[in-house]
């Protein structure tokens, strides 16, 4: 299993383990030290992973960090445990003590769920306040995945991590900041756009209209762009590659509506739901591996044109009652009311993690 498929299968049990941890050892027994085993260190071995190492601060003995990663006999990465319920806010200034009296170059705060990297980018050998790289196990990007894979054992580097730390820290607050501005956008932000198009005075009433405007015209110019990209999606197979493929039926799952040329009819609502779906797992899944198949009552999306790898149903015929169905573990749908295909990118991270399973 490549690191990928590890930190993947890692995420997937979290949620089925999570509420049967009721203390931070349980935490750390069945999330976190799997996340290190996952970077290839060897955890029942003191000489790699360093449990509860010693990091006496000025006159207070005794301090203990939960554990030190070890290279040649020196730390290189400090990681802080709490329970995966606690907000790390609240604790990110007992990982700054234990990392300004230690040589690691790199700190870790996690729940086990969400994992904060620290470096001291600001001051040499005094940890940063804000963490250059978050990841939240349960919404993992594919980008994250490849940035934790630099602290794998096999592919440590200090100078390599700090050259992109710098650049990750920075961009993980703009990103912040311009998602605020979008969402909510504030007078200078707004002003800064209006006076490029507006040729008047800038009144409160000008500035509140322009306040609408902007935000308005981000949300357009966003939603373009997405259909944009489910265009080029569209463009790529002509003929989609479910269309006469045979499909795999499930032992045991519900037993699909034969098909019937005479009374299945996809409509194009249908296709750019499947496409809208096919643009959501892009980057997670390779597009061409997601099919679909037309039924009398639903339009199934699979992985692989195999039902027992359903992505989701979409129940659309209805201008009422559309909905978008999940099967459990059990086969069982669960539905999902939805206004309009609009409404499928509401459920981005419920898709991901269906057609995820697959991979």
């Amino acid at each position: 299993m490549d690191f990928k498929d590890s930190i993947r299968q890692i995420s997937e049990k979290i949620e089925s383990l999570k509420e049967n941890l009721p203390t931070e050892e349980a935490t750390k027994t069945a999330l976190i030290m799997p996340f290190i085993s996952a970077l290839g260190y060897d955890v029942f071995n003191p000489l790699e992973v360093l449990p509860e190492m010693c990091c006496d601060i000025g006159i207070k003995k005794g301090e203990k960090i939960d554990y030190a990663i070890l290279k040649d006999g020196e730390p290189i990465i400090l990681i802080e445990c709490k329970h995966w319920q606690q907000d790390l806010n609240l604790h990110d200034n007992q990982l700054l003590r234990y990392f300004n009296v230690s040589k690691a170059k790199f700190g870790v705060l996690t729940n086990g769920i969400i994992y904060k990297f620290y470096t001291d980018l600001a001051e040499p050998n005094k940890m940063d306040t804000k963490p250059f790289l978050e990841v939240n196990m349960l919404d993992l990007k594919d980008t994250q995945v490849e940035e934790l894979k630099k602290f794998h054992k096999s592919y440590f580097n200090v100078i390599e991590i700090l050259s992109s730390a710098s650049e990750l820290k920075y961009m993980g607050e703009l990103r912040t900041v311009i998602g605020k501005e979008f969402t909510a956008p504030t007078p200078d932000f707004a002003r800064y756009f209006g006076k490029q198009v507006y040729d008047g005075v800038f009144t409160p009433k000008v500035l509140e209209q322009f306040t609408g405007l902007v935000k308005r015209t981000i949300s357009n110019y966003i939603n373009d762009t997405i259909s944009d990209r489910l265009k080029a999606v569209t463009k790529e197979e002509d003929t989609p590659k479910a269309v006469g493929e045979p499909v795999i039926e499930a032992a045991g799952s519900p037993a699909e509506e034969p098909a019937s040329t005479s009374k299945i009819i996809t409509t194009e609502e249908e296709l750019q739901a499947f496409y809208i779906i096919k643009a959501i797992l892009y980057g997670t899944i390779p597009v061409e591996r997601v099919t679909y198949r037309d039924a009398q009552t639903y339009f199934a999306v699979f992985i692989d044109n195999n039902n027992r790898k359903t992505v989701c149903r979409l129940y659309l015929d209805s201008p009422t009652n559309k909905r978008l169905t999940f099967l459990d573990e059990n086969k069982k749908e669960l539905h999902n009311k939805i206004k309009s295909i609009d409404d499928i990118y509401n459920f981005s991270k419920e898709l991901i993690a269906a057609a995820s399973k697959y991979l």
